[in-house]
C-alpha cells in the first residue's frame, strides 16, 4: 500500500523560499523535537521506529512544505505525518506491527488517549522518555550517550565530542542502549515512588550534560546551543514540577538559572568570549538570578546539600557581586572544599585552585593546580592548561604561560575559543625574553 499523503497544511502563506522552510523547520524541531519523538515512543514503544518517522516526517516537510506553505502549527502537523509514516511501516513489517500492537494494546487499557496534536502532548511524554533512558540496566556511558542523541537532538559525532570518545564508540553506546531497552522490556513509563530515589541522580547527570554541552559547546563556531541549554532548562523546570520536594532537583535547576543568567554577556559583538571578570553584568539576566537564589536558598534550607545544591550555591556567589574583585572568594573557596568530601572530582579540583588563587593568589592556586598534574582526566581539557598559563602571565613567567597557552590552543575544539587563547598567547609572547615560537592553530 503506497504511504497516505501528509496533511494539507493550514499555511501561514503559501510563497515561501527554501531559505524559509529551512529555517522554520530547523526552528520547530530544535523546539519540538524532544516532545515529538517522546510522544511517538508513549505511542508505539519502539525508539529506532520512533527516530525513524521523524525523519522521515522531516523528509516530507523539505518536500511539501515550499509547494503548499509552512503550517500554521508545524509541530503538530510533524506529529501527524510521523504518525502516519508509522502506519505505513507496520503495515509493511508484521512483525513490528505485531510487537508494538500488543504493547499499544496493554498501554490503550491503563492510560488515557492521547490528543492527536503536538501542541497538546502531555508534558509527562518526556519525563517517561528520560527516565526510560535512565533506567539502572543501561551501563552509565549507554544511557548519557542515548539520551543525548534521542531527547537533546545531538548527532552521533556530537555525543562523540561531548563525552570525549570516537565516534564509533558514540554510535555503539547508543545501539547498545536500545538493544538493551528492547530486549529487557524496559517499560516506557515514569518510576513508582520505591524507585525513584535511584533513577532521579541518573537523570540529573543526563539533563546537566545537556545543559554543558549547550553552555560550552564541545565544537563548533560558536561557544554554546542555546537550544540545548533551552531544553536542558525546560526538563529540570518540568521535573521540579514533578519532584518539587527533592533538594538536588531544586538545586540543578538554580544552577542551569544562576549559569545561563551570564549568557547575553559571555560573547561580544564579534561572537568572541568574554570573561567573567570582563563582562558586562548589567546584561546578566535579573530575573533568573533572582529565580536561582531564591531555590538554592530551598534546596540548602531544607538540610540538603548535595553536588548540585553546592555547585548553585557557588554560581548564586558570582552572580550577586559587583565585579571579580568584590565576589566572596573564600566562601566560595569553602563550599568547594565542602564539594570536595561530597562530589571530589578533578574538575572540582581545578575549579577549587583557580578560586584559591584569587583568594590566596596566583601562587597558591598555582600550587594547587600543579598537584592536578597527573589526573589523565585533565591532560587534554583545555581549560587546564589556560588556568595554570593564566595564573603564570599573573606572576610575570611568561616564557612558561606561553607554554601553556599553546598546549590549551592544541585542545580547543570551538572558533572562539582558539581566537581567545591567541590572543593570550599574543599578550605573553610580546613581552621582552619570549622566543619567536609559531602559534598553534
Amino acid at each position: 500500500m503506497p504511504s497516505p499523503e501528509p496533511p494539507k497544511p493550514d499555511v501561514l502563506g503559501s510563497s515561501v523560499t527554501d531559505a524559509e522552510v529551512g529555517r522554520a523547520l530547523d526552528s520547530v524541531f530544535r523546539a519540538e523535537r524532544s516532545i515529538l519523538l517522546a510522544s511517538l515512543v508513549q505511542r508505539y514503544r519502539d525508539l529506532d521506529l520512533a527516530e525513524e518517522v521523524t525523519s522521515d516526517a522531516i523528509e516530507s516537510a523539505l518536500k511539501h512544505w515550499p509547494v503548499d506553505g509552512v503550517p500554521a502549527k508545524p509541530g503538530a502537523w510533524l506529529l501527524t505525518t510521523a504518525r502516519r509514516k508509522a502506519v505505513d511501516r507496520l503495515r509493511r513489517d508484521q512483525t513490528l506491527a505485531a510487537k508494538v500492537g500488543v504493547l499499544q494494546a496493554d498501554t490503550d487499557r491503563s492510560e488515557p488517549s492521547r490528543l492527536n496534536s503536538l501542541d497538546e502532548t502531555l508534558p509527562d511524554d518526556r519525563l517517561q522518555l528520560f527516565f526510560t533512558c535512565a533506567h539502572p540496566a543501561l551501563a552509565a556511558g549507554d544511557r548519557l550517550a542515548l539520551t543525548l542523541r534521542c531527547l537533546a537532538g545531538l548527532t552521533t559525532g556530537e555525543v562523540a565530542r561531548a563525552l570525549l570518545i570516537p565516534p564509533a564508540t558514540a554510535a555503539q553506546r547508543i545501539v547498545r542502549a536500545k538493544n538493551k531497552i528492547r530486549a529487557a522490556r524496559i517499560p516506557f513509563r515514569l518510576p513508582g515512588p520505591d524507585e525513584l530515589a535511584g533513577r532521579v541522580p541518573m537523570v540529573l547527570e543526563v539533563i546537566y550534560s545537556i545543559f554543558t554541552e549547550g553552555y560550552s559547546a564541545t565544537s563548533g563556531d560558536h561557544v554554546g546551543r542555546i537550544d540545548l541549554t533551552d531544553e536542558a532548562l525546560g526538563m529540570g523546570r518540568l521535573l521540579y514540577a514533578a519532584l518539587p520536594t527533592e533538594s538536588e532537583v531544586i538545586g540543578l535547576l538554580a544552577l542551569m538559572l544562576l549559569v545561563d543568567a551570564r549568557r547575553d554577556a559571555r560573547t561580544g559583538p564579534d561572537g568572541e568570549i568574554v570573561l567573567s571578570a570582563d563582562q558586562d553584568r548589567r546584561l546578566w539576566n535579573a530575573e533568573f538570578i533572582a529565580e536561582g537564589t531564591e531555590l538554592v536558598v530551598e534546596a540548602l534550607g531544607g538540610g540538603g546539600s548535595g553536588p548540585y545544591a553546592l555547585q548553585a550555591a557557588i554560581a548564586a556567589l558570582h552572580d550577586e557581586s559587583l565585579d571579580a574583585d568584590s565576589t566572596d572568594w573564600p566562601q566560595i573557596v569553602a563550599l568547594y572544599d565542602v564539594l570536595m568530601t561530597r562530589a571530589p572530582s578533578p574538575i572540582v579540583a581545578l575549579n577549587r585552585a583557580v578560586a584559591l588563587a584569587m583568594r590566596d593568589g596566583p601562587a597558591a592556586g598555582l600550587h594547587e593546580l600543579d598537584l592536578l598534574a597527573d589526573e589523565p582526566s585533565l591532560r587534554r581539557y583545555h581549560p587546564y592548561p589556560m588556568a595554570r598559563a593564566d595564573l603564570l602571565q599573573r606572576l610575570g613567567r611568561f616564557d612558561e604561560a606561553a607554554i601553556d597557552y599553546r598546549r590549551a590552543l592544541d585542545f580547543a575544539r570551538t572558533a572562539p575559543e582558539k581566537r581567545l587563547l591567541r590572543g593570550r598567547l599574543a599578550e605573553v609572547r610580546a613581552y621582552p625574553g619570549q622566543a619567536d615560537s609559531t602559534t598553534s592553530t
